[in-house]
Formats: structure tokens, sequence, C-alpha cells
């Protein structure tokens, strides 16, 4: 069985505070889960981003890494950039098996749980 990580990969801001609600994210999976190694990422503007995240993965022996996009929807920067920069990660590390997940807002659950969000608002 591979040892497998979880990279959860945002856009980025300019503003520090904007990656809290992904730094919450983290925080409440290594709590339920503190055997799972899950880590965060981002396109642009905030450290680390995807490859530096891999590569600390793979330097601690990681040979599958799953990359959850924190985006609402898939987008440019999914349909794009993303596959770029898998094809790069790829190249760099063909011995790990990289994973990418559809964007975190398509999901059915969250769906979901937006819709109930939206619903308790109108309440």
């Amino acid at each position: 069985m591979s040892k497998t990580a979880l990279v959860l990969f945002a856009h980025g801001a300019r503003d520090p505070e904007w990656a809290s609600p992904l730094r919450r994210v983290c925080a409440a999976v290594r709590a339920k889960s503190p055997e799972l190694r899950i880590e965060s990422a981002f396109l642009e503007f905030m450290t680390p981003n995807l490859r530096d995240s891999v590569e600390a993965l793979v330097g601690d022996g990681f040979e599958r890494i799953v990359i959850l996009p924190m985006f609402i929807a898939q987008g440019g920067h999914l349909k794009h950039d993303v596959p770029l920069l898998l094809e790069e990660l790829r190249t760099l590390h063909p011995q790990v098996r990289f994973d990418l997940t559809c964007a975190v807002g398509e999901a059915e659950s969250i769906v979901q749980a937006m819709a109930a969000h939206v619903l308790a608002l109108a309440g």
C-alpha cells in the first residue's frame, strides 16, 4: 500500500487572512484523522506553491499525492493551469502517483452544505 498525502490547493490572495478558512479545514482534518498527512498549497500570491508542497511530501516518502482543488467550480485555472502544473510534477517525480479531484464546490455534499447555509440564513 502506498503512502498517501493530501494537498488542499487554493488560489491564494494578497491578504494573508484570506487563507484562514483553508487553514481551518486542514486543522479540522488533522484533528479528526491525525495519522493522515494533509498540507495546503496555493496557485499564486501565497506560499507554499504546489511544487514546494509536493517536493516536501516526496522528500518525506509519499508515493501518492491527492490534490484537492479548493475552488467553488472548475474554471480556467483548473482547466488550463493545473494540468500544466501536474504535467511538470509528473515529469519531475515519475515514481509518484498524482491524483486530481474535482473542485470542492462541485462535490454534492458541499453543494448541499451551501444550500443548507443559504436556507438557514433565509430562515
